[in-house]
């Protein structure tokens, strides 16, 4: 972690612990302070670490201007708490000055009553944009785009242009193109702000016009469209329709949090959690979420367990065998782990298909043949300077190759096979393969130990 990172993370630290003091004192006017001090992402990270009582105490003293865009930076579960401590007039106060797309992400949260008010009170125009945004999922770029788009015609000179931005008086931030469409408002190219202000004026659009940046269908995965703007270093999108019509555009800030939503997912999705989740939610509401995951768990763990009961006379009679066990797994659960990892960020980057997975296949196996040996080698003689036996040694060795060979092929196989499925990789992968690294681990040195050592 960065030095800034970490001061940045003390700083909420020490806020955190400060709010907590001031609340059990009853200092409210120091806690008014900060929060009037605060920008509403701090607002909401704050909110998000704290649990309910303490939560709504310091709700009640957000300025009320501020309460819309704090309730766009907290996640899901958290606003939708929040919205129910809120009366009807304070929510349509806090959506009314929304953008667009801002009010399409929080619209689904708010009480039918709320949202009845807001459509009678918005413009026939701003309603229609309203369900262009509310058309496209969330995970596509349409579900990400924003509508304050600047457009201007081909055919007018660059002195016109820039005569319209001076009446403008502002652009919507981050803007560093101008897209240029045709009467059909049909996406032609992009022109950039630092080619229109200093080239001649007297040119028109159409001989600066960039036509190398391609507009991003509106039904483009949002992890797409993440990768396009890493692979062009864009600053802003177009986003089209289907006839090839401008409806919005995509901006780098967007994609910031996209990315971080995704890594949030990606860490969360492993231990069956979900980044959406309230820290802080009643205990049951958490134990109901949990429990599923847990009992998916168990049946794996029951099976593995059963498989290491068809050979119990053999642990019985070879005790060193149930002191060596766990290696065997865990070798082969590390080993399998670091292909699915492999994997599962191919997957999200656009970076494996069918026409390269045999490949990746083929080497990862290569990689777990080399390391297999090689830890093979390495346990094999702690194993025989342990318990003095050559046999046992050479089983616990040859169990440790079959396993990673066979880890290094699920961990491959697992996360293609469960995005054909339609399941997420980054979800269900790691309990499949810990099933398959434990159950073919222990078949594999417990069945050689009864045929070798019995």
């Amino acid at each position: 972690m960065s030095t800034a990172a970490e001061n940045r993370l003390e700083s909420s630290q020490e806020r955190l612990t400060q709010v907590l003091h001031w609340l059990e004192e009853g200092q409210l006017d120091e806690l008014d302070r900060l929060l009037s001090e605060l920008h509403p992402a701090e607002i909401a990270n704050l909110l998000e670490s704290l649990p309910h009582d303490q939560r709504e105490a310091v709700w009640e003293r957000v300025p009320a201007e501020q309460e819309g865009e704090i309730l766009l930076y907290v996640n899901d579960e958290v606003r939708s708490g929040l919205i129910r401590e809120m009366d009807r007039d304070e929510l349509v106060a806090a959506t009314e000055g929304m953008d667009t797309d801002d009010l399409a992400d929080i619209l689904p949260d708010l009480p039918e009553p709320v949202i009845s008010e807001l459509l009678q009170s918005m413009s026939e125009q701003d309603r229609q944009r309203l369900e262009t945004v509310l058309v496209y999922p969330d995970d596509t770029a349409g579900g990400l785009m924003n509508l304050d788009t600047v457009t201007i015609r081909p055919h007018v000179s660059l002195e016109v242009v820039l005569r319209y931005l001076r009446f403008r008086g502002e652009l919507p931030e981050p803007t560093d193109s101008l897209f240029v469409v045709n009467r059909e408002d049909k996406y032609l190219g992009r022109v950039r702000l630092i080619e229109l202000v200093t080239s001649d004026p007297s040119l028109t659009v159409a001989e600066i016009l960039d036509r190398e940046l391609d507009p991003i269908p509106a039904d483009t995965p949002a992890n797409e469209v993440a990768r396009l703007f890493e692979d062009r270093d864009l600053i802003s999108a177009p986003v089209v329709d289907e006839n090839g019509k401008l409806i919005g555009r995509i901006t780098i800030d967007d994609v910031v949090d996209l990315i971080r939503e995704q890594a949030d997912h990606d860490i969360m999705a492993r231990s069956g959690l979900d980044e959406e989740d309230d820290m802080f939610a009643p205990v049951l509401r958490s134990s109901r979420r949990r429990a599923v995951w847990l009992g998916v768990n168990l049946v794996t763990a029951f099976l593995a367990a059963w498989v290491i009961g068809l050979f119990d006379e053999t642990i019985e009679k070879v005790v060193a065998l149930a002191v060596l066990m766990p290696i065997v797994a865990s070798m082969g659960g590390i080993a399998g782990t670091q292909t699915l990892t492999l994997v599962i960020r191919g997957l999200a980057l656009g970076q494996i298909s069918a026409s390269n997975a045999w490949g990746l296949m083929r080497k990862e196996v290569l990689v777990a043949l080399v390391n297999g040996l090689l830890w093979a080698v390495v346990v094999a003689i702690v194993a025989i300077a342990w318990f003095h036996d050559l046999t046992l040694g050479m089983v616990i060795g040859v169990a440790i190759v079959i396993n990673l060979l066979v880890a290094a092929v699920a961990g491959a196989v697992i996360p293609l096979v469960l995005q054909r499925l339609g399941a997420d990789p980054a979800l269900a992968g790691g309990v499949v393969l810990t099933t398959v690294t434990d159950v073919v681990g222990f078949l594999a040195f417990l069945g050689l130990a009864t045929l070798v050592l019995l």
